[in-house]
């Protein structure tokens, strides 16, 4: 077995000592200048909270100080005696995007499910910007957990790391950010990459970051072939699907939320005290690839004020302002659709931030979820919605062809691929969901309750089946013990 590197004789790291000087220098600014609970200062408060003390770790650990041995017992309580085995997972835990959704559908499935497995785990934000109201709209069982899983203390040499971000924040980071893994790759035992890509293939430089990892996790057969085919080692490339907390999202347990009291109305008029009708809820980032135009054209098109329908989009901006309903009339006026004698159909904006715990509300408030997008790693809403038992339409390619199938849902087939114009992809290609065959599926669903019941209760059954946090949490912690007896054989 290799010998891990004599951590006493390392050469000190410029980034590493840069960073831990920015923490110690941000947390005697607060004490000092005594600050208020501004967002600010809460921000910063949350960033030390899971920051300070890991980089303390690292750095006794370069300097030879730190052997891995628990300090107290506070900071060791899910410490199993009968193995030193750890996995730091990295992400961003602290943020509300994406990759921070799916970081903790990984974690609370492992948390819950761990006891025939024989590592820890201890977590630690990376890959983005930190906020307040999304930490504030956990759980507090979540946070709990949380706090309980930074507080455990690893040795990098006894450690797996997990990388679960976009390759850009992997070491060294293109961008400012803790990198993953934190000191470099010859730290620790093993380092494993968790990503995607919503394009057909992967960008050189993120194809070269890739191949220095150990392992590159993606959650699709569509990902293994892009990332294959782009030049990524396929010995490195393994399927691990996403986890949805079917448990969570369970329609049994919960109450609509009051959607107009979150909505602005956008578009329509009438009696609204009448009722909304039947509802289509669409939940994504303000960005030309989620399809919101796509949606938009459709559903302007094929309803109008007589149909007794309703469209809530709850969207957040994507580098952009946030001002959606004057975005909505502009790209409507340059529609040049001519407003029927009806008027149009009810569209509101949510552009309120809606807690995690709120989440099933929303989707119980709806009748059908729809998202024309042009391209999805994974598509965290649209199983949230399936596991809600909602009837989805969604456009059949990447990330939903791992799940949505004709049986539990409504594929929406691709006119054409396209190429990206702008951006971090451009170049590359991705799809453009019809416009006229998401109009036909929108108004299916809407004439069609029955059929849409089916297969909303279809897709619940397949997301219990193939994608509850204990089903893949085994397959998580096969991989990582796999991982960890390769290491030991060797």
């Amino acid at each position: 077995m290799e010998q891990p590197p004599d951590q006493s004789k390392r050469p000190w790291k410029f980034s590493t000592f840069v960073y831990s000087s920015s923490i110690l220098f941000l947390l005697l600014a607060i004490f000092l200048l005594s600050f208020t609970t501004t967002d600010l200062y809460k921000t910063q408060s949350l960033r030390f909270t899971f920051t300070a003390n890991r980089i303390s770790s690292y750095i006794q650990f370069l300097l030879g100080f730190y052997d891995g041995t628990p300090k107290s017992k506070s900071e060791t309580r899910n410490l199993a005696s009968s193995t030193s085995h750890c996995v730091l997972w990295m992400a961003p835990f602290l943020s509300s995007g994406g990759y921070s959704s799916e970081a903790w559908s990984y974690i609370l499935s492992l948390g819950q499910n761990l006891r025939n497995h024989r590592f820890r785990i201890t977590i630690e934000h990376h890959g983005d910007l930190e906020s307040v109201e999304f930490w504030n709209g956990l759980s507090k069982e979540t946070k709990e957990l949380a706090i309980e899983m930074y507080r455990t203390q690893c040795s990098p040499n006894e450690t797996i790391v997990v990388c679960h971000s976009e390759p850009g924040a992997w070491y060294p980071p293109l961008f400012e950010t803790l990198p993953c893994p934190p000191t470099g790759y010859g730290d620790f035992l093993s380092v494993i990459g968790r990503t995607m890509f919503e394009t057909d293939r992967v960008n050189p430089e993120h194809v070269k970051r890739c191949n220095q990892m150990d392992h590159v996790w993606v959650p699709t057969e569509f990902h293994v072939s892009s990332f294959v085919q782009s030049g990524v080692d396929s010995s490195k490339v393994v399927k691990i699907v996403q986890p949805v907390d079917v448990d969570f999202f369970d329609p049994s347990k919960y109450e609509p939320l009051d959607l107009i009291a979150f909505g602005d109305l956008v578009l329509g008029s009438g009696m609204r005290n009448l009722g909304l009708g039947f509802v289509f809820l669409s939940v994504f980032k303000w960005e030309q690839r989620k399809g919101w135009d796509v949606l938009l054209k459709a559903y302007l098109r094929e309803f109008s004020g007589k149909d007794n329908v309703a469209l809530f989009l709850l969207t957040n901006p994507y580098h952009s302002d946030s001002d959606f309903g004057n975005k909505i009339l502009d790209f409507v006026e340059a529609l040049k659709l001519e407003e029927p004698g009806d008027g149009y159909p009810f569209v509101y904006v949510i552009d309120k931030h809606i807690a995690q715990v709120d989440l099933p509300r929303l989707y119980k408030a709806a009748d059908a979820f729809v998202l024309p997008t042009r391209g999805e790693g994974w598509g965290r809403p649209i199983v949230e919605a399936m596991a809600m038992s909602l009837p989805v339409i969604a456009t059949n390619w990447s990330g939903p062809t791992e799940y949505l199938t004709e049986q539990n849902g409504y594929p929406l087939m691709v006119e054409e691929m396209s190429e990206v114009n702008e951006g971090p992809f451009k170049g590359h290609q991705w799809a453009e969901p019809s416009v006229d065959k998401l109009r036909v599926l929108m108004r299916h669903v809407m004439s069609k309750p029955d059929e849409a019941k089916v297969k909303g209760n279809r897709g619940r059954d397949d997301m219990v089946k193939n994608f509850a946090p204990e089903v893949v949490a085994k397959v998580v912690a096969d991989q990582i013990e796999r991982i960890f007896e390769d290491k030991i054989r060797k």
